[in-house]
């Protein structure tokens, strides 16, 4: 056998469903041993017995309009895509059901008015007129309604000196350079339109993962389809293989794969089996679920995707904002130099209709288009690749103050580690039974959503512990809870907490915490009588040590927060790589340390629980856990990391800064080119066709360079 691979690439990242349809196909081969994904998520490689199989039927079998084998020429391979027939009507009918599909008209009504208009005006002047006053209402006519709103508004914006320009221009009698200027304008707008709805589609595509309706299995065994707005919690869903998840819910029958790259960015199914939960938005790949709705429709995972991602639309950025207060100034400034250079050029000894033409010119030249869409173009694509990898930036505010972050602070429980701690051990006091103190244990942590409670009650069922009932549950954040247990007191804590409350003869406890150095223990105490203590230990996360690793390689300084003991925080910073290990804090003290954290700069905070809330909202961006995160802190965070991928976090400041470095190219090139352009034009070097190409291809240019974050 003689091995060999060929690497094929898409023009959008691949999720798990393409690979595997790319993998059905490519066995339709013989000598195909294996498709699996590529080092780039757009990138998927295809292994072969080179003995069986030619390279060229590989190839011919598998490129299609959005896949091509990697290493060819792209432009070469893109425009033989471009020119295929079916690609050109796919593109004609993309048109035709555009949003904008009127302002699209509108475009190609005046570039064939300004043609024809160019050959009338040649032989019959006066006919031309017409064809000239419809070119001008056909280009002008959007511009003209967004001007006409802002001036309602009280505000001036660059539509109206693209207006003016144009209308100076067909007061001298320069027909065709006023119409070029409104067809140039208006393309470019439909371009930027076009562009940045690419960055918007993959936002709307959200909308689209849900199903509109659920089949439902009645307690009968009956199945019968109910709209998804009327699922509710306890019912039972049923997926067959390729269905999409309607809803959050519990796998309670079956066994699948289940794609959920479309919510999590996880680039390989994963299995689902009886008790393992699956999101909304996913697709059942290959079996047969029946899965018990936890969420309505509106509460599910996927619709608090939407909704974050609504918002973040609806914020702007401090530096958008700035040019957003800038534009009406420099309009006003844009207007007056021309005034003036008008005045210059009459008293001078130039034609009026030479001035005249020339001020116009410099009008639309020195018009702020690519300095106002350069920052939302790039702000809008980071954002937009950001959601497509699992990590959701609440706004173009937080993404532009992650590039600047200089130290990230973790949460250990849940965070660095896996966030599912169990018990390594059990002790006991005046010979109370390890299973008497499970029990009580679990009773009052059956009331809590913390780590360590979870794992206790799951010790409890896995041992078949009877759990009493619990009353008058009241819970102390980072420190302990209590209870009312078969009428005793429970207290189950720390030693501070339980110190606190007056609790003597903590020696076992001591000496207990001691022997298990690297495991958090919790006492428990029945009507103020120390019965027992159970050790707790988290696994760390296999990637904690490449995160911290990744993150110092960007520059940026480490630190942990925790509750824990000093001495669990030092080993696990010491495992992982940690500058600065903070044991022993409670959330008001995390908050503290964060203060003290910042005075080196822009602070970072992830965590995933209740008591990471208040750090998460006084940290420069705090970042949640996503898949774990409580309620509580997915709502508090600037991001939201919904695959739990600490790696995510490296890769989150890299795209920020990213998008940094684009925004600051697209300002530097746009006012390079306003600079240049207004320059040459005072000295008469620029003819206003020229001006205003010059000015629109500088403005679709920043947009694409900014579009160039969507393939991060």
């Amino acid at each position: 056998m003689s091995l060999a691979v060929l690497p094929f690439v898409a023009d959008r990242p691949l999720r798990p469903i393409d690979i595997a349809d790319i993998d059905r196909r490519a066995r339709l081969l013989p000598g195909v041993l294996n498709v699996e994904p590529g080092r780039r998520d757009d990138q998927v490689d295809v292994s072969y017995d080179a003995a069986v199989l030619r390279p060229e039927l590989l190839r011919l079998q598998l490129e299609s309009p959005y896949l091509r084998l990697a290493g060819l020429d792209p432009l070469g391979t893109r425009l033989r895509r471009a020119l295929a027939p079916r690609r050109i009507v796919h593109t004609i009918s993309l048109l035709a059901h555009a949003p904008n599909r009127i302002a699209i008209s509108f475009v190609a009504s005046t570039l064939v008015l300004l043609l024809v208009g160019f050959v009338v005006e040649r032989f019959w002047f006066d006919v031309a007129l017409p064809l000239w006053g419809v070119a001008y209402l056909t280009g002008g006519w959007f511009a003209a309604r967004k001007t006409i709103g802002s001036l309602r508004r009280g505000k001036l914006d660059v539509d109206l000196l693209m207006l003016i320009a144009a209308a100076g221009a067909a007061s001298v009698g320069a027909f065709w350079e006023g119409t070029v200027l409104l067809f140039l304008f208006s393309l470019g707008n439909v371009l930027e339109e076009f562009a940045l709805g690419r960055t918007e589609a993959s936002i709307r595509a959200l909308m689209d993962l849900r199903p509109e309706l659920v089949l439902i299995k009645e307690a009968s065994g009956a199945e019968r389809e109910i709209s998804i707005d009327d699922v509710e919690p306890g019912m039972v869903a049923i997926l067959r293989p390729g269905d999409r998840i309607p809803v959050d819910g519990t796998v309670c029958s079956g066994q699948s794969a289940v794609d959920q790259s479309a919510i999590t960015g996880e680039s390989l199914p994963v299995p689902r089996d009886v008790g393992q939960g699956v999101l909304a938005g996913s697709v059942n790949l290959d079996g047969y679920l029946e899965v018990t709705i936890l969420r309505r429709s509106d509460e599910t995972v996927l619709a608090k995707v939407i909704e974050l991602v609504r918002d973040a639309r609806e914020q702007r950025a401090p530096a958008q904002r700035m040019l957003d207060r800038f534009q009406p100034l420099y309009v006003v400034g844009v207007l007056g130099i021309s005034g003036g250079a008008l005045a210059v050029l009459l008293l001078t000894g130039h034609a009026f209709d030479e001035a005249f033409l020339q001020a116009m010119t410099l009008l639309v030249v020195a018009s702020p288009c690519a300095l106002v869409i350069s920052v939302p173009a790039t702000m809008l694509s980071a954002i937009a690749a950001g959601a497509r990898h699992g990590i959701l930036v609440k706004g173009s505010g937080p993404m532009e103050v992650i590039a600047s972050l200089q130290t990230i602070a973790f949460d250990k429980t849940g965070t660095l580690t896996k966030g599912r701690p169990a018990v390594v051990e059990i002790g006991t006091v005046g010979g109370v039974g390890a299973h008497e103190v499970l029990a009580i244990a679990a009773a009052v942590e059956s009331r809590s959503e913390h780590h360590l409670a979870l794992a206790i009650v799951a010790e409890a069922e896995r041992r078949g512990v009877s759990v009493p009932a619990c009353d008058a549950f009241s819970a102390h954040v980072g420190r302990g809870v209590e209870a009312q247990v078969d009428g005793h007191t429970i207290l189950a804590g720390n030693i501070d907490f339980l110190t606190l409350h007056g609790i003597s003869g903590m020696e076992p406890f001591a000496a207990f915490r001691d022997r298990i150095e690297s495991a958090t223990v919790i006492g428990i105490v029945r009507d103020n009588i120390l019965i027992g203590m159970i050790a707790v230990a988290d696994e760390l996360r296999p990637e904690a040590a490449e995160t911290i690793r990744r993150l110092k390689a960007l520059g940026i300084r480490t630190a942990m927060l925790s509750g824990d003991r000093q001495v669990v925080a030092d080993r696990v910073a010491a495992e992982v790589g940690i500058d600065d290990p903070l044991g022993d804090l409670l959330p008001d003290k995390k908050v503290e340390q964060l203060h003290v954290l910042a005075a080196n700069g822009k602070i970072g905070m992830v965590g995933d629980g209740v008591n990471d809330a208040p750090a998460l909202a006084v940290a420069d961006v705090g970042i949640a856990m996503g898949g774990k995160g409580t309620d509580q802190a997915l709502e508090t965070a600037d991001v939201v990391l919904m695959a739990d991928r600490l790696l995510d976090v490296p890769y989150a400041i890299e795209l920020a800064r990213f998008m940094r470095r684009v925004v600051r190219q697209n300002l530097v090139f746009a006012s390079s080119v306003i600079l240049t352009l207004a320059v040459l034009t005072l000295f008469d070097k620029v003819p206003l066709p020229l001006g205003v190409l010059g000015h629109e291809v500088s403005t679709i240019i920043v947009t694409v360079n900014g579009l160039r974050l969507l393939r991060r």
